[in-house]
Order: structure tokens, then C-alpha cells, then sequence
């Protein structure tokens, strides 16, 4: 991957708008991939529009109460917004995960999609602060265990950016890495607050404060191998940002007066069952009085299941009751469940 000057990068950068073989390469290799002109120009616009009628302006009094992580589980799927459902089951999207992964869609599941806004209000309240955050890795609140060593990844996360970097900021920082050897990558990797006995602090005053007084140690690693060479993911409405649970990166401050809207999404090999859903469960969301869980789960296709969890046709899980249960469950909204079947008359 080129860089350029300033130490942003522009997905342009690399050959061609979708994800190839130079993007697959850079995520295995550095951590990252950064693509434009994947999903439809169209599923992005949708989107955008159902979170801007949803989420209050910028320095509206309602705006604080979204000013965190998540969408108070407004947008997480399934969402009210069909869009975003939409989004995250987009056909290219899923296909540009599998290749990073080298897995079949069905060996593969879905753990988190929400859609997050940021603020720029100028305001730093304190360690769980997130205007301008710590460098860190994400691993610790997805996994109980610990990212295995780097050529065996087990998850891809995913930014789409519902919004444009020159007229919000808040352009996402990380650090490549650089070979086998590089520093900035000893595993395993510890060297951040929210691990072992350091508690969890998330703005960046804060962190380095008090590593450096409790901690010099991994103060002065994250201050040599960390910020100094941090690259600066400059996105357009419709990039997207794939990197790894083991990836060195941050968030940085949006501009005063502004909201920067994304979609964050992981996915995951399906036998990693240490990795957890970030949400309170697919299931869950089928006591909504729209229903909209049970319409999506009818209407979706054998793979786009397989990523909640629902078993391939073939699978031990199958019968002639059981299909025919399932069928009566999801009867009344049109599903198809001829593929399961079909499987039983084939083995």
C-alpha cells in the first residue's frame, strides 16, 4: 500500500475501486484493507437518510444521549431500518469477508452490525471518553480468549463511513504493520489500558496519563512504536474500512458541529465460539411487534441465515420434522425452505 505525504490514506491509492488481491494482501499482511466503490452508491444513500431522520442534529440537547458507542440498539440488527439490514447483509460485502478470511459464506456468522453517530462537540468528560481515543486493539470486548498469532485470523471488522471525511473529520488512525519482526506487534499484545490489571480508560489524555504514571514502561512503547506512525484512513461516504481485532487503532475527533455516521460490523469464523455477538442476540428481537426478525429470516437467502447461525441445508440439525417445523414457524411469511429439504432426498 502507498501512502501519501500527510500520512492519510486514500483508498484510490490502490488499483481498482473494489476489493482485489492487492486489498486482500494488505489486510492479511498490514492489518487493513481500505476500499471504495464496494456496496451501491444506492444501499449508502438509503442508509444515510434513515440515520439522519432518526438521530438528533449536532448540538441538539437529545444529541448527548448518542454520543457513545452504539445506537441505543436503534440500529442494530435487524433495525427498523431496512437499509441497514440490507447493508449488512450486502452481497458484496459478504463476499469481500470471505475472501479475507478464505472461508465460504456458510462457515462464517455474524457478531455485531449497529449504526454508530459521533458528535463533534468539543467536550472531553473523562476516561470513557471517546471524542479522541486511546490507541488500542478491539479484541478484548469481543473475545474471551486472545487473537491467535497473526497468519491464523478468525474475524474481519468493518467501518462503512455513511459520511464524508471533509466535512466531518474523525477519520479512523492505524498502524500498519510492517512484517513478522515489526515492534509495534510483539505478541502477545498487551501493551494497552483494558487488558490484565490496567482498567479500561478510552480517551487518549486520559490512557497515556496514566500509563505514564503507572505504566512507563508501555507509555513509552505506545509513544515510539505506536502514535508516530499511525496512518489516517481519509474516507468518502461509502468507504469501507476492513481491519482485525489485532489491529492497532483509533478513533480520532470529529469536527465542531458535526455528526460522522458509520456502520460497524464484525463477522467471524463460525467455530470460533469464544468470539461473542456484541449484541443482546439475533433471537431476542423476535418479541418486536413489527416482526421484523421473522420477515427477514423468511426472506433471506441459505447463506445470509447461515451467518446468524441458522444450520446449511445438510447439516445433522435437519429432519423431515424439523424442516417441516421450521416451516410452519416462518409459514405465514413466505419462506422457502425447499433447499433444506431437498438436502434430505439427496444424502
Amino acid at each position: 500500500m502507498h501512502y501519501t505525504n500527510d500520512l492519510c490514506l486514500d483508498p484510490s491509492q490502490l488499483v481498482g475501486s473494489r476489493l482485489g488481491p492487492e486489498h486482500v494482501s494488505s489486510w492479511r499482511n498490514q492489518g487493513y484493507a481500505f476500499v471504495d466503490g464496494l456496496i451501491p452508491t444506492t444501499l449508502i444513500e438509503r442508509a444515510e437518510a434513515d440515520a439522519l431522520a432518526f438521530f438528533p442534529q449536532p448540538k441538539s440537547p437529545e444529541a448527548k444521549h448518542f454520543n457513545t458507542f452504539g445506537s441505543g440498539q436503534n440500529f442494530v440488527f435487524p433495525s427498523r431500518s431496512i437499509a441497514v439490514n440490507d447493508l449488512t447483509m450486502c452481497a458484496e460485502l459478504l463476499a469481500a469477508v470471505a475472501a479475507l478470511l478464505d472461508q465460504p459464506l456458510g462457515d462464517l456468522r455474524l457478531s455485531q452490525s449497529d449504526l454508530w453517530p459521533k458528535y463533534g462537540d468539543g467536550a472531553v468528560t473523562g476516561r470513557e471518553d471517546w471524542t479522541e481515543q486511546r490507541i488500542h486493539c478491539d479484541y478484548p470486548n469481543h473475545t474471551l480468549l486472545h487473537p491467535p498469532q497473526w497468519d491464523s485470523p478468525e474475524a474481519v471488522e468493518v467501518i462503512i463511513y455513511l459520511s464524508d471525511c471533509d466535512e466531518c473529520g474523525g477519520a479512523t488512525a492505524l498502524v500498519p504493520r510492517e512484517g513478522a519482526d515489526d515492534s509495534a506487534y510483539t505478541w502477545p499484545i498487551f501493551n494497552m489500558p483494558g487488558v490484565q490489571e490496567r482498567p479500561y480508560i478510552n480517551s487518549r489524555v486520559e490512557a497515556e496519563d496514566y500509563l505514564a504514571k503507572n505504566y512507563p514502561e508501555i507509555a513509552s512503547f505506545r509513544a515510539t512504536n505506536l502514535y508516530p506512525r499511525e496512518r489516517i484512513a481519509h474516507y468518502r461516504r461509502g468507504s469501507v474500512l476492513f481491519y482485525r481485532h489485532d489491529t492497532w487503532h483509533r478513533g480520532r475527533p470529529v469536527n465542531d458541529g458535526t455528526c460522522r455516521i458509520v456502520q460497524n460490523l464484525t463477522f467471524k469464523k463460525a467455530d470460533s465460539e469464544w468470539l461473542n455477538v456484541l449484541h443482546p442476540g439475533w433471537c431476542w428481537s423476535m418479541y418486536g411487534k413489527q416482526q421484523v426478525m421473522e420477515r427477514w429470516v423468511a426472506s433471506a437467502s441459505v447463506d445470509q441465515r447461515a451467518l446468524l447461525g441458522f444450520p446449511l441445508p445438510g447439516h445433522n440439525y435437519w429432519s423431515i420434522a424439523t424442516v417441516a417445523a421450521v416451516e410452519s414457524r416462518y409459514a405465514a411469511f413466505g419462506i422457502d425452505m425447499s433447499p433444506y429439504r431437498n438436502a434430505l432426498t439427496d444424502s
